[in-house]
C-alpha cells in the first residue's frame, strides 16, 4: 500500500527505513522524500513509526544522542 503518493513510497519502504534507524518523519523524508511534497502522508508515517519502532529510541529517551550511538569513522573499532 502506498503511504506517499507524491513519491510512490510504500508502507514496506517506510518500515524498512525505520528498521534501518529512521526514527522520525523527518528522517524518513531524508531517506526517501516521503512527506516532503504535499505533506498529507506525514501522519500516516508517524503512525507507522509509532512508539518503539526505532531500536535506538529508548537510548535517546535516556539522554543519549543518536550521534553518540553511531560508530565513528575516525576511531578504530574495538577488538
Amino acid at each position: 500500500m502506498y503511504v506517499c503518493n507524491c513519491f510512490g513510497v510504500t508502507e514496506a519502504q517506510v518500515k524498512k527505513h525505520a528498521e534501518d534507524g529512521a526514527c522520525t518523519p523527518r528522517q524518513i523524508a531524508s531517506a526517501c522524500k516521503a512527506g516532503t511534497d504535499c505533506g498529507s502522508c506525514v501522519r500516516r508515517i508517524q503512525a507507522l513509526l509509532g512508539r518503539g519502532a526505532c531500536p535506538r529510541r529508548e537510548l535517546v529517551e535516556q539522554g543519549e544522542t543518536v550521534a553518540a550511538l553511531a560508530p565513528r569513522a575516525d576511531l578504530p573499532e574495538a577488538a
